[in-house]
Formats: structure tokens, C-alpha cells, sequence
């Protein structure tokens, strides 16, 4: 059993467990800020119609229903480039398309562009050995099991080094662990996906410039393309994390997709060599078939269409580039799947497919554009009446009657307070807790209120009240500091009965900045609602979770502890476990009552 995997399997014993406090190895510290709304120095791409690019505003009208539909999708922004311009742009309701996303391992692809400009810059060669620049931190294990580890293998995830995305939550001593770490087989020779080759390349930045990646990318990239309002985590050292942890607008994403479509060059200055944009871009490995990619580059996928590429981050995060065609397209979403192989990629690929090519311009055509903005609009959530979209008049009559019916029982809510009889649930989801390294301290109660129209629930986790206005059958904003740390998240109340004639009240949070969304279910035991169970889930995050629970397990199965409880048939009932901890039920109880079965 590797070093890093112990901790992962105590963690998750933890957290079935129901403890919360204190159960990661890893040094916790705040980091992430509020997303800023100043836009100084901020410099914004040109917008165009679809038809003025060749692109019919039907075709993308027609894409974006179909996102927004898809049985799987679960959209959160959207962008379309063409020749440089802006010619679609929408968030998803409640997402803005204008706030910043995590990007999970897109930023690997701008984690390559750093290590491009080194090598421009004559500071680093592909064939460096890694321990003969991270010196300080060589000793005899690790020049034992990596000493013919170069910058290359990294880049190509080839490195072979078992130290993987699971160490993250294994300690403060990535760089150390990684290098002593065991090698699944020679380097070079098979690809295997691990995040923590993008840390190491991000240290080596580091060590050779003295400087975190994001401060050197700074001047060389964020400056010059005009990027303010960007954040990017680091490990407990300081080191930027290089294969996840940047927030990004979707905007400055495709400002990097487009800064690699015109081969590097930035109006009159050349950024990256067009060598480094050509060669991170070409077919280096062979990658799994189920991956859904065909092949991998430096830190970038090879595309579908002909000649494209692909800045790729799990759940839904996308930078896809046509050059062919001179298109850039930004995904941000919350999928359930980890690569390519998803129904909004598919989607898309079905409108932009191989043959397809679009005109060099279209006669203008205002209604066409017109109806794509109404579109938009309803998407965004900032138009409620669809009297010119399928079934609309039925549509405004089912949506009347729902907000009534949750009004009305809100106000039967107004000022009752429940306390949780088991109190180790958070308002974070699990996925994000894990991400972030930032656990939660656990609900103790909720309590419903009204204040003038508006209505609130404020949920008592630890000492700290998130009092949350919750939009009756609409999103509302709000922001909520999770130890320090400040996220934004939609909430939304729908009051219902269920087939027991229950009442049941569904919050759905939705942490806009991210790809998870909490979901909560209320069910009111009697009329007097004076009991309530509550169901918790989170999307995404069952399937992932107990996905990478069997890659971990499998990943040991010849460890004599994993060996037996596979043969026992214990390991069943830990997935049971997990997926009740993933989807946990709880009872609450008004206040005053005592707290009994």
C-alpha cells in the first residue's frame, strides 16, 4: 500500500465515521477571496453577431436548447469565439457568465504554457532531469526511483510515479513525497493521468524563478491579455497546484484558447513561441480509448475535429480549440463524468461536427438573432413569461401555482426553528470539502424566516449562521465565509407533497463559483410540523465519489487488509456506507422538543 493511500482510505473511514473535525492531514489555511467585481485594467474581447462570422443565430439557438436539455448536462456558461469575436455567451441560471469557475485540470494547459515560456526564455529543456533541478529537495530514495525523470515525462503525464491526485490529502510534503514515491513502470513508456505531475512542473517554475507560477505568469500572461479577476490555490508550501485549484472567467479562458488559435501572438507581441504552441499541441501518447481523446500533447488533448485540441477539466470544464475553422468554445458545467466521453461534448460535436464549415459571412437577420437573445435571456433566468417558447401559456400557469404553493407554506414556516438531532452535515457539499480542504463543522439547526416579501433560512454550522434569502421558485444570490473563505451560492426554495401527502420543502444550493450544487430535501413527519427528515444529496458527486473509492481499493488489491475485506464482502458494505454518507438522512426536531427517537 502506497504512502499516500492510507491517509485517503482514514479519511474516508472518517467521514463514514461522521466526524468532521480536524480529519485532514493537510495544513488547512483561507485562501480563496470574494470574487471581485472591479474590472480595472480589464480588457474585454470584441462581440459580433453569429451571422456577421458565417454562423446562423438559429444554430446556436438550437445548441443552447439542447445544452440546457440534455438528460445528463448540466450547464453552467457557455462562450462561442469566431475570428477573435464574441459571438454567443450565456450562464446557465443561476450561473452569471460573467463570474469567475473553477477549472479543475483545465489549468494544466496554462501550467504548460508556463513551462513553454521557460524554455523560450532558455531557463529549462525538455530532457532536464527533475531531481537535477529540484536539488534541495533529492535524497538517496528518491535519485533511487526517479533519477531518470525529465521535464518531458511530466508534460506527457508519462512519469509512471504512483504519487497521485490521492496525496493531496495525504500531508504537506507533496514535492517530497512525489520524488520518493514508487514507479508503476519506466518513464516514458505508458501514459497514466496524475494530477501531481502539473504540481511538480508548477515547483519546478518555482524553484527555478524564485517565484509561485501565478506570479510568473503575471507579467507574461495575465497582464498582457488583460486578466484581473483570476485565482489560483496553492499546496500548504505556497507552490501554486498547477493541475486544479484556478478560478477563471470564462471569457479570460477563451482569451487563452484564442491566444493559442493565433499561435502564440498577442496583437504586436509574441507571447509563446509559435514552436512551443506547435509542438504542446501535436501528438505526443497514445491515451486510454475510454478516455475519449485522441491522444495527448503537452498538458493539452488532442480534439476530435481534425486538427483541434482540447485545455480539459473534469465534470465539464473546456477550452476547445478549431483552428480550421478559427473557433474557440468555453464549457463550464456539472457533469457527472470525469473526460470527453459526456453528452454535452457530444452535443456539441454533433452541431460543430468533422464536416462542417462555416460560411465567411450570412445576411443579417434580425429576427433570427433576435429570438437567439430571448433565448439567452430565458436561460439566464432574466425573462419568467415564455409565451413565444413551447407550451408557454401552460407554462406560466404551472409556474404561478408553484410559487403560490410555496409561499404559502413558508409562511406556515415563519419563525420555527429545528434542531438536528445528528449534527455532522455542512451546507458545503463532500466533493468541495475534499477540493478545497475545508471541512465542515456540521448544521446544529435551521431556521426559517420572513423579513418584509423576502424569506431566509439560516443554517447553524458551528458558531457561524448562514442566513441564506432563499428565491421562492427562483434563484437569489448569496454569499457565505466557510472558515474564512468566501463563496457564492444561488439558493432556491419549491414547496410540494409528496405521493404520502408529506409536505415537502427542496432547497437546492448552488455554489456558483464551483461544479457542485447541495441539494436538501425537507419532509414534514405530520401536519403540525413539528418533525422533519431531511435527505441530503449533492450533484455532481455519488457516482464520483464511489468511483474513485473502488480506483483506490482496486488500486490495493493485493494488500493483505483490502485482500480481506474483498474476500469477506465487507467491501460492499463500505460502499453502502459511503453512499450513505454521500446522501446522508437526518432528523431534526422543533426547538423545545425533546431530541428522542
Amino acid at each position: 500500500m502506497s504512502m499516500e493511500q492510507m491517509p485517503v482510505l482514514e479519511l474516508l473511514w472518517n467521514l463514514i465515521s461522521r466526524k468532521t473535525d480536524n480529519i485532514s492531514k493537510v495544513h488547512y489555511f483561507p485562501q480563496k477571496p470574494a470574487f471581485s467585481k472591479d474590472k480595472k485594467n480589464e480588457v474585454p474581447l470584441l462581440r459580433a453577431t453569429p451571422e456577421s462570422q458565417g454562423i446562423s443565430s438559429q444554430k446556436i439557438e438550437k445548441l443552447l436548447w439542447n445544452l440546457n436539455y440534455g438528460t445528463h448536462t448540466h450547464m453552467h456558461q457557455l462562450m462561442i469565439v469566431k475570428n477573435g469575436k464574441v459571438i454567443t455567451e450565456c450562464g446557465f441560471a443561476p450561473y452569471n457568465k460573467d463570474f469567475w469557475h473553477a477549472s479543475y485540470s483545465l489549468c494544466k494547459s496554462i501550467t504548460g504554457i508556463a513551462i513553454g515560456m521557460l524554455m523560450d526564455e532558455g531557463k529549462l529543456q525538455l530532457e532536464d532531469k527533475v531531481l537535477d533541478i529540484l536539488k534541495k529537495t533529492r535524497n538517496f530514495m528518491s535519485f533511487i526511483r526517479q533519477k531518470d525523470l525529465t521535464v518531458e515525462h511530466l508534460l506527457t503525464m508519462s512519469s509512471g510515479v504512483s504519487f497521485n491526485e490521492t496525496g493531496a490529502v495525504s500531508g504537506n510534503e507533496w514535492v517530497k513525497n512525489f520524488l520518493e514515491s514508487s514507479v508503476h513502470f519506466a518513464p516514458g513508456t505508458s501514459f497514466e493521468y496524475n494530477s501531481m505531475n502539473s504540481y511538480m512542473l508548477s515547483a519546478i517554475v518555482t524553484e527555478i524563478t524564485g517565484e509561485t507560477m501565478m506570479e510568473y505568469l503575471r507579467p507574461r500572461l495575465w497582464e498582457p491579455l488583460g486578466i484581473t479577476r483570476v485565482f489560483w490555490e496553492t499546496c500548504p508550501k505556497g507552490i501554486t497546484k498547477g493541475g486544479w485549484g484556478l478560478f477563471i472567467r470564462p471569457e479570460d479562458a477563451a482569451k487563452i484558447g484564442l491566444l493559442y488559435l493565433q499561435n502564440g501572438k498577442w496583437g504586436n507581441k509574441q507571447l509563446i513561441s509559435e514552436d512551443w504552441v506547435c509542438e504542446s499541441t501535436s501528438f505526443k501518447i497514445q491515451v486510454p480509448e475510454e478516455m475519449g481523446f485522441g491522444g495527448y500533447g503537452y498538458q493539452i488533448w488532442m480534439g476530435e475535429r481534425p486538427g483541434s485540441y482540447v485545455f480539459n477539466g473534469m465534470l465539464g470544464q473546456n477550452v476547445l480549440i478549431y483552428p480550421d475553422i478559427q473557433m474557440v468554445i468555453v464549457t463550464n458545467a456539472g457533469n457527472s463524468v470525469l473526460f470527453q466521453h459526456c453528452e454535452m461534448l457530444d452535443i456539441i460535436s454533433s452541431f460543430f461536427s468533422k464536416d462542417y464549415i462555416p460560411s465567411d459571412v450570412l445576411p443579417s437577420n434580425y429576427i433570427k438573432y433576435r429570438k437567439l437573445q430571448k433565448t439567452i435571456a430565458y436561460l439566464e433566468g432574466k425573462q419568467k413569461k415564455r409565451s413565444l417558447f413551447r407550451n408557454g401559456v401552460r407554462n406560466c400557469i404551472c409556474s404561478y401555482m408553484e410559487e403560490k404553493t410555496t409561499r404559502n407554506f413558508l409562511e406556515r414556516l415563519n419563525g420555527k426553528k429545528y434542531q438536528m438531532q445528528e449534527q455532522y452535515v455542512g451546507i458545503f457539499p463532500l466533493v468541495l470539502q475534499v477540493f478545497h480542504n475545508n471541512y465542515t463543522d456540521g448544521i446544529k439547526s435551521i431556521h426559517f424566516q420572513k423579513k418584509g416579501k423576502n424569506f431566509y433560512i439560516c443554517f447553524l454550522e458551528g458558531e457561524i449562521c448562514h442566513e441564506l434569502q432563499a428565491g421562492i421558485c427562483e434563484w437569489k444570490e448569496n454569499e457565505i465565509h466557510l472558515h474564512e473563505e468566501v463563496y457564492q451560492l444561488a439558493v432556491r426554495v419549491d414547496a410540494a407533497k409528496d405521493e404520502d401527502g408529506r409536505d415537502v420543502l427542496k432547497i437546492q444550493a448552488a455554489f456558483i463559483e464551483d461544479a457542485a450544487k447541495r441539494n436538501i430535501k425537507i419532509f414534514f413527519k405530520n401536519n403540525d410540523l413539528k418533525e422533519i427528515e431531511i435527505r441530503w444529496t449533492e450533484l455532481p458527486g455519488t457516482e464520483m465519489i464511489l468511483e474513485g473509492l473502488t480506483s483506490i481499493t482496486g488500486s490495493m488489491a493485493e494488500h493483505p487488509i483490502i485482500k480481506g475485506i474483498k474476500e469477506k464482502g465487507i467491501m460492499d458494505i463500505l460502499l453502502v456506507l459511503m453512499k450513505q454518507t454521500i446522501e446522508p438522512v437526518t432528523k431534526g426536531f422543533l426547538e423545545n422538543k425533546p431530541l428522542t427517537e
